[in-house]
């Protein structure tokens, strides 16, 4: 079984593990980064948390069997504030027409823009290699698991959510389209340019140009990746759009990788997300979803089946115990599709033949 959890500063060496992984700017390969990111998630939980600005969750997703951590995934609650922008390009088509010639062309453009307004952001989703494509979606799981829980903690959130997917890299880690063009305005290599955006974003502000600038002035290879992602972040794209997420033409500044943003009321994992009285448990259940607590040992949730009546829930007992959760204490729940729950002792046949990749890289 697999229980998703806050994070814990004993899990500072796996996830360093993990980081190395991908490349992602917030969850970088930095030992030290990682452990503000801990202190500060912990505070988050607790409901601690210095300021709105302060506010991260980060969330690990452990093998109960081993004992091993092998994915991670988290949720800022405000990526921007005035002095803090986020960042982007705003990806316009220009059309151009010549009454001699009677004939034209559409351009491609971008132009830099930034955003002061604080929106939520998820990301940082990373699975070990070989738990992916495992037959219980624990990409999906711990992807799912952030609507969970920002349900039932709506206050800490902003009303719009964002979600940076990670653009296609090189081998050695490098992109094409800021080598092509944010390297013409700032000398930093992209692995550098990326990770000092944990200090300041300053440089990006008073170095990038100004105005729209023309795709056509670029070779092929550098502006066909504009708004694509890589394969391996292709299924996280796909599940983030079939819940409501959506492009709306604004990509990294870095990698040229789409942003996708929805409101966070307009996202059904959300509402239908709600705290309930634990009943008891079973062994033969209706339905599946999320199922958590949030104690003394912290945010623990689960994937189960769940049946629900008016006087509250019942689950798996093996699950219970792993929560912590006992009759009669009030437990969150989110129903997930499903047509065939999974029971302990009963998979269904839709996870025996789920043999699809896992998300496995949001920025």
């Amino acid at each position: 079984m697999f229980l998703i959890r806050q994070t814990t500063v004993d899990d500072a060496s796996t996830l360093l593990k993990l980081a190395k992984m991908v490349h992602f700017i917030n969850l970088p390969a930095d030992p030290d980064i990682i452990r503000t990111k801990i202190v500060r998630s912990r505070k988050s939980f607790a409901g601690k948390a210095d300021s709105d600005r302060e506010r991260e969750f980060m969330f690990v997703i452990q093998d109960t069997e081993t004992g091993n951590v092998i994915g991670t995934s988290s949720i800022v609650s405000v990526v921007s504030w005035p002095g803090h922008p986020h960042t982007y390009f705003q990806v316009r088509k220009r059309e151009h027409y010549s009454d001699d010639l009677q004939t034209g062309q559409v351009h491609t453009t971008l132009e830099f823009g930034t955003d002061e307004t604080g929106p939520s952001e998820i990301g940082g989703l990373i699975l070990g290699p070989s738990y992916r494509g495992h037959k219980d979606k624990l990409g999906m799981q711990l992807s799912l698991v952030r609507f969970h829980f920002i349900g039932l903690n709506r206050r800490w959130f902003a009303d719009r959510i964002l979600a940076e997917m990670m653009g296609p890299l090189t081998p050695d880690s490098r992109n094409l389209l800021w080598e092509y063009l944010g390297r013409r305005f700032i000398n930093l290599s992209f692995t550098e340019a990326d990770r000092f955006c944990q200090r300041s974003k300053e440089f990006i502000t008073s170095l990038f140009p100004k105005g729209e600038i023309y795709l056509s002035l670029l070779p092929p290879e550098a502006r066909n990746l504009v708004g694509r992602v890589g394969s391996e972040t292709e299924p996280a794209k796909r599940l983030l759009e079939r819940i409501g997420f959506s492009y709306e033409g604004r990509i990294d500044p870095f990698d040229a990788g789409p942003y996708l943003e929805a409101n966070v009321d307009d996202i059904s994992l959300v509402n239908t997300t709600k705290s309930v009285t634990l009943k008891g448990t079973g062994t033969k259940f209706s339905s599946v979803g999320f199922v958590s607590t949030h104690g003394a040992a912290g945010f623990r949730a689960m994937r189960c089946g769940f049946d629900e009546s008016a006087d509250g829930v019942s689950i798996p007992a093996e699950v219970a115990d792993l929560l912590g959760a006992k009759p009669g204490d009030s437990i969150g729940l989110t129903p997930l599709p499903s047509s065939k729950p999974k029971t302990p002792d009963n998979k269904s046949a839709d996870e025996r033949a789920a043999s699809s990749s896992s998300p496995e890289a949001v920025r």
